[in-house]
């Protein structure tokens, strides 16, 4: 079965998630800070071992760059940029999302690391 293309995509900015409608009439919503630990930049999934990242409990996307017709740049609040989220990752990231975020956890804990932003900023969206 091929995977669904995306139909849209909406930033809401309040609730820091990401919107996404796919062909097959399903949409999901995706937390920023899911897509930004699980971004497939190369800084993050590195060679085959993917790095835990930290600290972004408060992250948000400042920006979506569409790439053809096959993927997005999200840009990040904290300047991260490399990563192009391509339509079968993004619905990959979606359908698992609990198991996802459940693993994430998991290995924060047992890495001792922290969702809780290193600076607190008070970021207020209209």
């Amino acid at each position: 079965m091929a995977t669904p293309n995306i139909t849209g995509i909406k930033l809401k900015r309040k609730s820091r998630q990401l919107e996404l409608s796919f062909d097959d009439g399903s949409s999901y919503l995706l937390s920023c800070e899911l897509l930004r630990v699980h971004s497939p930049s190369a800084e993050v999934q590195g060679h085959g071992k993917p790095k835990l990242v930290c600290h972004k409990k408060n992250v948000n996307i400042s920006a979506i760059e569409p790439v053809g017709n096959y993927a997005v740049k999200l840009v990040f609040d904290d300047g991260h940029d490399t990563g192009l989220y391509s339509w079968p990752l993004l619905y990959r990231l979606a359908t698992q999302s609990e198991r996802l975020w459940a693993e994430y956890l998991d290995r924060l804990k047992a890495e001792k690391g922290s969702r809780e932003p290193l600076i607190d900023l008070a970021v207020k969206y209209s």
